[in-house]
């Protein structure tokens, strides 16, 4: 796969500035699956008895939706009675539990399923949910580094060492949330925001991003130029999603121009409910991190508040409890900012909703500065159209803490004379190891 983002393509995303000056490495993560390894850390402990029976699920080249429907399949049970905490990368090694409901565990001895692996943990009454998830433990590769060992491990420790004084780094939404190589779910749920459930529909199919086989870009093109059927041939059968809008579609056997709102309407449900979900919260990402790039360009603190701020809790995970907010006024800025530096407060900024309530102060004038330049309301996150996927909104910490331990620097056996390094660090749940990856490699 050789992940390599650039600085335009994470611009798109809202992403404007590194944390760290010191000199990056360069290199490629995710040559190969086991270069990501993945390792999920819940809170949960397992009996013996229970109605869920408990696994450990491990894979490699497979979404977890995917895998769980194909588990599902094999066990011929409904996909809604497999539980789990958190989706996990497709092109990666990833370990986490999963729940099982009314499944005797001889039943899953037989299913057999190439690059997953399930491995019986115990039983439980309790389902495996979103939750339970506490965070992941990392282990990453690095591929292709030009230069000396000894140079290499001089500017890791330097980042590191920046990361550290920091307090973490900035908790940006990372570029999984909008699509590796056709970061278009923020654009279609600016239109579901919007509204415009026509230009969601076309975003999705038709928007040809430089990152795609040339198959799929020659059949995204006939949609644009209005030949549906023609599209919905020549469309990669790997494409389900946009088959299947597409397959709605023609059945109007109209042109394009001529299909009604009804029917546009009829093409988006098709669609998974959790994906129609994502559209909008990968919008929401965007602003999020339109927010934090404006408010890194006003060197505005990550780790400190100022008036006006808006903080939130730590719960009993020590995790950020984004339900426990409090405007931070003058009197009570000093004593916030002791909570803050004790890990049991954060500086937030909102996820967009319709009932968000915005920050005063300098960090409220860029929230209202965003949405003002983005044209949007916060009414327009209740979608009338299709109100179960709206939004209320919420609040994020604009940093994450993190503990970055180098394992080795070598070579690099798949590229010759070049090195790798390995890095291990935990990061909470939400937050995106490739936004760490990127302070170490700063690619150009």
């Amino acid at each position: 796969m050789n992940l390599k983002t650039s600085p335009e393509f994470e611009k798109r995303i809202g992403i404007w500035f590194y944390a760290t000056r010191a000199d990056g490495i360069g290199g490629t993560i995710k040559t190969i699956p086991a270069d990501f390894f993945v390792c999920e850390v819940t809170n949960r402990t397992e009996g013996d008895e229970g109605k869920y029976l408990i696994a450990e699920l491990t894979k490699q080249n497979w979404d977890t939706h995917s895998v769980v429907r194909e588990i599902s399949n094999r066990l011929r049970v409904s996909r809604n009675r497999i539980g789990f905490a958190g989706t996990k990368d497709k092109f990666a090694v990833t370990t986490q539990k999963i729940s099982i409901w009314d499944t005797a565990e001889t039943e899953l001895e037989r299913v057999k399923i190439g690059d997953v692996s399930l491995q019986i943990v115990g039983r439980s009454n309790k389902a495996v949910s979103l939750g339970d998830l506490y965070g992941n433990e990392f282990k990453i590769v690095i591929r292709d580094i030009e230069g000396r060992k000894e140079e290499l491990k001089e500017k890791i420790v330097a980042i590191t060492t920046e990361i550290e004084t920091a307090g973490g780094i900035p908790n940006f939404f990372g570029v999984q949330r909008f699509g590796m190589n056709r970061p278009i779910t923020h654009i279609v749920g600016e239109h579901l925001i919007r509204g415009n459930i026509k230009a969601a529909v076309l975003s999705y199919i038709s928007d040809i991003f430089a990152g795609e086989s040339e198959e799929a870009k020659e059949a995204r093109s006939l949609c644009k130029n209005g030949d549906l059927k023609e599209c919905l041939k020549r469309m990669p059968l790997f494409l389900r999603y946009e088959r299947s809008m597409l397959n709605e579609l023609v059945k109007s056997n109209s042109e394009l121009e001529e299909i009604g709102e009804a029917r546009f309407h009829s093409a988006f449900s098709v669609l998974p409910k959790n994906l129609q979900k994502l559209f909008v919260h990968a919008y929401q990402a965007y602003l999020f991190n339109l927010i934090l790039s404006h408010r890194m360009q006003q060197n505005l603190p990550l780790n400190e508040v100022v008036v006006g701020d808006v903080v939130c809790f730590h719960n009993e995970l020590g995790l950020a409890d984004p339900d426990r907010v409090e405007k931070v006024s003058e009197d009570k800025l000093e004593g916030i900012n002791r909570l803050i530096k004790r890990g049991r407060a954060f500086v937030t900024a909102p996820i967009f909703g319709s009932e968000s309530e915005l920050a005063d102060g300098l960090e409220g004038e860029i929230e209202r500065k965003v949405i003002e330049d983005e044209n949007v309301s916060l009414n327009n996150f209740y979608i009338e159209k299709i109100p179960e996927i709206s939004s209320k909104g919420t609040r994020r910490p604009v940093l994450v803490p993190v503990d970055v331990k180098l394992n080795e620097i070598s070579e690099d056996e798949l590229n010759p004379e070049r090195c790798k390094a390995t890095l291990q660090f935990f990061l909470p749940k939400g937050s995106y190891a490739t936004v760490l990856l990127r302070e170490y490699m700063k690619n150009t």
